[in-house]
Parts: C-alpha cells; structure tokens; sequence
C-alpha cells in the first residue's frame, strides 16, 4: 500500500476504511514494509487504535498515541519534522490517524488545516505518508474535507490519483468563514498595555473554574499573541473572551497579517528575536485557530475544562 516512489518527494495518500479487520491489516502491510525497505516507520494513532501483534521491536519503528500528540494538531507537522531530522539517512513512513468520532468542529477544522499545510511543509521530503479516516463513522464534511487535502487516496491495497484534491495551497471552505464571537463575549480593546489583557484573562478563566496551572498557560498565550499586535501593527487589537460547558475562548483581532501559512507550526530557531509567539500558543492551549488576510488577523484560542 502507497509504495515510495523512486524519484523521492512527499507522497501523501487518505486511506478511507469502513472495517476494524480492513484497519489492522493496512497498518500491518503499511509498517512492514516500510520496514522491509529500509525506511524509518513513524506511527501516530489513537492508543485504543494501536494493535498488539504487530510490533516487531525495530529500532526503526515509532509508535505514538495521536490523542496526546495529535489533540491540537498544529503540534503534528513539528513532531514528523523532527522525526525526519533523527532518520536524515533513511527515507521515512509515516501513518497518522488525527481525525475520529468525538472529535469537536473546531478539532475537525485544523486537521483540515493540518492535511493542507502538510504538502507544504513536506512537498520535497523522502516521505511516504497514509493518512486514515473511518469511512464508516465520520460526517460527509470530514470524508470531503480530507479528499480535498490528499493527492492521492488508497482503497483496497491500491493508490490512485485523487480528482478532488483542492491543491497544496487552497483551504477548504471551512477555513475560510469567518471566526464570529457571541454577543456575550467579554470585550477589552488594547493598545500598549498588556496588563488589562492578562488581567482579564485571568478573570474569565478564575470565573470558569479552570485550574490555576491552565489559567496561566491561556494567560501566557493570549499575552503572545497580544505583544504580536503591538510588534507588528500599529493599531492595537481586540480581545474578547467567553466560556461554555466545554471550554474557555480567547479570541485576539488585529489589523496585521501572517503571511506564512506555516506559522505556528515550525519551531522557530532561539535566536529568532519574536518568533517564539504561535510556536508557544500552540504548546500550550488546546487548539489555537488563525484565520488572516490582507483585512485582519483573528486567532482564537482554546481551552477544555477537562
């Protein structure tokens, strides 16, 4: 299934399955032979996803739960970059599963994102990458979105050129609405002084019941996110914050706009002055999302109760 092609570069496949046994036994033919050729195998599904039978004990294997290192998906693209940095001299297999019943819109929003971003941040890598869905459980929007993201699919052990494949550089349509807060939101306009924005984030998570370790780390992003208004435009921002049983939200507005689409997703090198910004929002909240244009930047971020 999804053979490396010859001439190198990202080879990015959705596998669309409807069977637990059609499952296990694509991950099996998918990690062997992987290994079979030579290559370094990265594995990241969901731990309840992850067989018993079929972990030779390769040195060239890893396996990872996708709920832990996939929940906010922006930390995928880093995790499989600094896996290709530890195998430079093997070509690598990666097997990701991000997408599962359960998941929230807002979730199933950036791993849309995430499948987009990754045929740009790989487009000339030695990678070999299969990227299942459950066919038989997840919504229409999901199935779309993901056969807009992938150039390739792979169905009964074969690859296929994609006709639905959006292009590397085209976002679904779900990632180009607006993000609208409620009317309830809290409001706080700022412009120099993040003391307000840090106070007030503090507040609305204290009010919530957030534990005082995630208060702070939404604090610390929103304070990011906030000083990045002030470096980079000269019109302060908006922040406006709510809660619901789920989840508190911080939402950051500004008149600036990120031009790189990657933002957020590669760590920046330490002696980038700035830079460290979305790299650490991303680190910290559940899911941060980034919507910008010539028109404005609108980066709401989250946080789980749980």
């Amino acid at each position: 299934m999804n053979d490396q092609a010859a001439d190198g570069g990202l080879r990015h496949s959705a596998w669309f399955y409807d069977a637990p046994g059609e499952y296990f036994a694509g991950i099996r033919e998918f990690v062997q032979a992987g290994l079979a050729s030579g290559e370094a195998v990265f594995v990241v599904v969901p731990g309840s996803h992850i067989p018993d039978d079929w972990l030779p004990g390769a040195t060239d294997l890893t396996v990872a739960d996708m709920t832990e290192l996939g929940g906010n998906p922006a930390r995928l693209i880093p995790a499989l970059r600094a896996f290709t940095d530890r195998h430079q001299r093997h070509q690598v297999r990666y097997l990701g599963e991000p997408a599962w019943r359960g998941r929230s819109v807002a979730e199933f929003r950036e791993i849309a994102k995430y499948e987009s971003l990754l045929n740009q941040a790989f487009a000339d890598a030695d990678i070999t990458a299969l990227c299942a869905y459950n066919a038989a459980e997840l919504s229409g929007t999901v199935i779309a979105d993901a056969y807009g993201g992938h150039p390739t699919v792979c169905s009964h052990g074969r690859e296929h050129a994609n006709p639905q494949y959006r292009g590397a550089a085209v976002w679904p349509d779900s990632l180009t609405t607006p993000l609208l807060a409620p009317a309830t939101a809290r409001v706080l306009s700022y412009d120099g002084d993040l003391r307000p924005v840090r106070e007030l984030v503090a507040t609305v998570t204290g009010q919530a019941g957030l534990s005082p370790g995630r208060s702070t780390d939404l604090v610390i992003a929103a304070s990011e996110v906030a000083a990045n208004t002030l470096r980079h435009t000269s019109g302060g921002g908006v922040v406006r914050l709510w809660a619901t049983d789920a989840e508190v939200l911080c939402q950051l507005e500004d008149t600036g706009y990120i031009t790189d689409p990657l933002a957020g997703h590669w760590r920046p090198g330490s002696d980038l002055a700035g830079g460290q910004g979305l790299w650490l929002v991303n680190q910290v909240c559940d899911l941060a999302e980034i919507r910008s244009s010539e028109s404005g930047t609108t980066i709401r971020l989250h946080m789980y109760r749980g």
